[in-house]
């Protein structure tokens, strides 16, 4: 039974061992294709998100809040 186990064991690390193999390969010559079972990500057609006009808006008038209370504060010091 302990050699079946270990034998077992054994094949588990050779697979490992072959789909680290396997990828480098695929890695090295450039290939498109991946081995069984694992992904591929792919950046095509993914669309960037974007801000309604409104949010855009918004978030102009706070950073020029933010910017007109820093520049006061300063004003305010340097005098």
């Amino acid at each position: 039974m302990d050699i079946v186990v270990a034998l077992k064991q054994e094949e588990a690390e050779l697979q490992k061992q072959l789909k680290g193999i396997q990828g480098a390969i695929a890695a090295l010559d450039g290939a498109r294709h991946t081995p069984h079972g694992a992904r591929r990500v792919s950046h095509k057609g993914v669309h960037k998100r974007t801000m309604s006009a409104a949010a855009r808006a918004n978030i102009s008038k706070a950073t020029k809040a933010r910017w007109a209370k820093f520049r006061a504060e300063n004003a305010k010091k340097g005098k």
